[in-house]
């Protein structure tokens, strides 16, 4: 595991305001009542202090959440404690990080893309299983951070990397949540059978 990679990951997590709330596109996907997603097996890539490992944990998934930061999974650890939820808790370097195949009933993916772990999430999920994914566009450089392309979605790329999946959801521009603007692409998508 990159020390140097570990090291700011942790300083970050370490200043960072703690955001206890699950990810407006998770709430979204869970409180609007227009799909049913059974609890199951679930896989949260990188999980920060596991703020929607905790979410889908209340709702009665088993949740593995995993991150590089060992700061930010001490913060899920203590929170899903306090809460008596049972969480898995796992330190991995994302960029090295081999799923199981066909092991996750869903895949939860925020606020990080790494394009080389898409074919990965893919292939973990099983048949019939969901992946949700949200993260910030291209467009989110004229706002401010992130600004490196290389993480940011470019335009409708979602919906081109789970093309042959079953979208079920998907929404692309300027979102606001807890009155910060940003730009975010997300998607709801079936893996089929």
């Amino acid at each position: 595991m990159p020390v140097e990679d570990q090291e700011k990951w942790d300083k970050q997590h370490a200043q960072k305001a703690d955001e206890q709330d699950p990810a407006l596109f998770l709430r979204e996907v869970f409180d609007s009542g227009w799909w049913r997603i059974e609890p199951g097996r679930a896989l949260d890539v990188a999980t920060g202090k596991g703020r929607n490992a905790l979410f889908l944990a209340e709702r009665g998934f088993e949740v593995e959440a995993v991150d590089i930061s060992a700061v930010a999974l001490e913060v899920g650890r203590t929170r899903a404690q306090a809460k008596s939820l049972r969480v898995s808790w796992r330190q991995e370097d994302l960029e090295r990080l081999t799923l199981p195949r066909g092991c996750y009933d869903l895949i939860v993916n925020f606020n990080y893309l790494q394009r080389s772990l898409i074919p990965q999430i893919k292939m973990a999920l099983k048949v019939g299983g969901h992946v949700i994914f949200d993260t910030y566009l291209v467009d989110q450089q004229t706002l401010g951070h992130p600004r490196n392309p290389a993480y940011l979605l470019r335009h409708n790329e979602l919906l081109e990397n789970f093309r042959e999946f079953r979208v079920l959801y998907y929404r692309e521009g300027r979102i606001t949540e807890r009155g910060l603007a940003s730009f975010r692409a997300g998607i709801l998508a079936q893996k089929p059978g």
